[in-house]
């Protein structure tokens, strides 16, 4: 009884800091709840509003990434996102999940790696421990299961190898405007 308690206790946390850092006011103190739900940000980062968090788990942002409305961060394990990334809107990332096969449905962990300039585009989703490499890209509305090697664009479900990109990416983003950063 006191787990459960604990459980939605820890939820109704983790809301609480979702709403405070997704309403419009000035990205200092923005920055500061999230720091709450362990969530550090680099210079740069545009932070839209409506991201949503599952949990306290580590979150780690790189300079001049973008986090479209509508993210969906399952932070129950560690996700890192690279620099120059750009998550677009409903971008789902899952860390956790449970083994269908299992006769107690075992629960499970896994991180998720998104390294530099990635770019994902509206409805992808992204499974418990996938590795996206520097420099790929995943289209919408695909499902990503498996690593992706960098500098390749993938999709469908579960996403498949599409092509290759251009491998020398210098961009820097920078999308911040007022209320997204």
């Amino acid at each position: 009884m006191f787990q459960k308690i604990k459980t939605q206790a820890l939820f109704c946390y983790v809301d609480f800091f979702c709403f405070l850092a997704n309403i419009y006011i000035p990205f200092w103190p923005r920055r500061l709840f999230l720091r709450f739900l362990n969530v550090r940000l680099s210079q740069r980062v545009a932070f839209h509003p409506k991201v949503r968090f599952f949990g306290v788990g580590r979150v780690d942002v790189g300079e001049g990434s973008v986090l479209n409305s509508g993210l969906y961060l399952d932070n129950r394990a560690s996700i890192k996102i690279g620099a120059n990334v750009s998550l677009a809107h409903d971008t789902k990332i899952y860390t956790a999940g449970h083994i269908i096969d299992s006769c107690d449905f075992e629960f499970y962990k896994k991180s998720v790696v998104i390294e530099d300039y990635v770019v994902t585009f509206s409805g992808v989703m992204i499974m418990p421990g996938v590795v996206l490499g520097r420099g790929a890209v995943v289209l919408p509305g695909s499902v990503v299961t498996k690593n992706v090697e960098p500098n390749t664009v993938v999709g469908g479900n579960p996403a498949k190898f599409v092509k290759v990109r251009n491998a020398s990416l210098t961009y820097k983003l920078d999308y911040r405007y007022f209320g997204a950063n």
